[in-house]
């Protein structure tokens, strides 16, 4: 039987900020984990003679894998719960990505990057489930926006770390090295993690704001029903047409500022940083907005889409990228694109727990990350043909600008009022 010591100092009656915080940091992992084969795609491309379209095929491996992954793990982690799914899918991810350092050809890449894709794909069906568990309504999206957040941590530190772990000991024990950063995460996370009405260390206090609204009783919801509703397919939409931006982003930026710019190993770790505390601050501030304006006695409906309006508004900069000597102005641009895409990303989160009943937003999530996975398969396969036959940013710049208009026009059109969906 569990203690029941309630918590005490600044942890009494925020003990789901810590919960947060340990989203915050699976999140940061799971980029780390993902981003590790991009940082090194210079020295990997040159050792192991790939070309552009080998490195797409590699990336769309690791996408078709995620897509089918995220699909299952959504639907796992409703019936498991956020506790043990997000065990499951850590401890997987964990071996296929030190299983990166065996790899010695492009096959053994592709395998590797596979079984990262399926176990990572659990990260946000879980981390959403738990935010629906531990948070109102009113707070989600902050609460998403800041584990959220774990993924700009994440891509900042890799292009930091990694390096200085390959130039110490070789490009393989940087698999090794960030993998151990997993097992020390899924131990404390297992002796943390409860729902609230069955953690010891919330106050009565902070269980009756959690529980606020009323809890549904848990239950199957099967594949047709949710795929014929208009507000999953505004989640799918929007997910299909802005995660490939995201990809593209974390996939290629190391290229472009290695290619554009003259930069190396050495030298792409600080810009790259800083491009992604931008993104950091992108999505704690689009997450913070959205709940101000609700607790200012905004709709939620009027709130979310502010807020991705204007997130979706600061990214069409993006085009001029390709142009810019100046490294830092480069460097500005190409962080406020990545700022807007973490904003708006933040709000559209948290359509499934805004729209659907706990016991099915695991699985819209899943839906959603498939559709995203899927439109970064076709963004892998579009950046690699582009650099391969024009070897210019522009088109795959341009085509991103774009795509956060067209999200935002989509999910109003299937979804102006943003009223909850009917599963009955």
């Amino acid at each position: 039987m569990s203690e029941t010591v309630p918590p005490s100092g600044i942890l009494r009656n925020r003990y789901r900020w810590l919960i947060c915080g340990l989203l915050f940091c699976a999140t940061a992992i799971n980029y780390i984990d993902r981003q590790t084969v991009s940082v090194l795609k210079p020295l990997l491309q040159s050792d192991f003679n790939w070309s552009e379209v080998d490195y797409g095929d590699i990336v769309f491996v690791f996408q078709s894998a995620y897509a089918v992954s995220y699909l299952f793990f959504g639907r796992l982690i409703d019936r498991l719960g956020a506790r043990m799914g997000y065990a499951a899918a850590i401890g997987l991810w964990t071996l296929a990505h030190m299983g990166h350092a065996l790899a010695r050809s492009l096959g053994g890449f592709m395998i590797a990057r596979a079984a990262l894709g399926i176990g990572e794909g659990g990260n946000f069906p879980a981390g959403l489930k738990a935010v629906s568990e531990w948070f109102p309504r009113s707070e989600r999206a902050f609460a998403v926006g800041l584990f959220n957040a774990g993924a700009n941590i994440g891509a900042i530190i890799t292009p930091l770390l990694v390096p200085a772990v390959t130039l110490a000991w070789g490009w393989r024990a940087a698999f090794i090295v960030t993998g151990l950063f997993s097992v020390v995460w899924v131990l404390v996370w297992l002796k943390i993690y409860r729902r609230p009405e069955d953690s010891a260390k919330v106050t009565p206090a902070e269980l009756a704001l959690i529980q606020a609204e009323p809890v549904e009783a848990p239950r199957a919801v099967r594949w047709g029903i949710l795929l014929s509703k208009r507000e999953s397919w505004a989640y799918i939409g929007g997910r299909f047409l802005i995660d490939p931006v995201w990809w593209m982003f974390l996939f290629w930026l190391p290229d472009f500022f290695a290619k554009r710019h003259n930069l190396d190993l050495k030298s792409f770790g600080v810009p790259l940083a800083v491009v992604y505390i931008l993104s950091d601050l992108g999505s704690v501030a689009g997450g913070w907005l959205s709940s101000f304006l609700i607790k200012r006695g905004r709709s939620v409906n009027s709130a979310r889409k502010t807020a991705m309006l204007i997130s979706a508004l600061a990214v069409p900069p993006i085009v001029a990228g390709m142009y810019v000597d100046d490294l830092w102005l480069a460097v500005a641009i190409v962080g406020l694109a990545t700022a807007a895409h973490q904003s708006f990303s933040c709000n559209l989160y948290t359509l499934p727990s805004d729209l659907f009943p706990r016991h099915a937003v695991g699985s819209v999530a899943g839906l959603g990350g498939m559709a995203g996975a899927v439109g970064g398969m076709l963004m892998a396969k579009y950046a690699g043909w582009v650099l391969d036959r024009i070897g210019s940013y522009t088109p795959i710049f341009a085509v991103s600008a774009s795509a956060y208009l067209l999200a935002l026009a989509l999910i109003h059109l299937l979804s102006p009022r943003y009223e909850p969906a009917r599963l009955d």
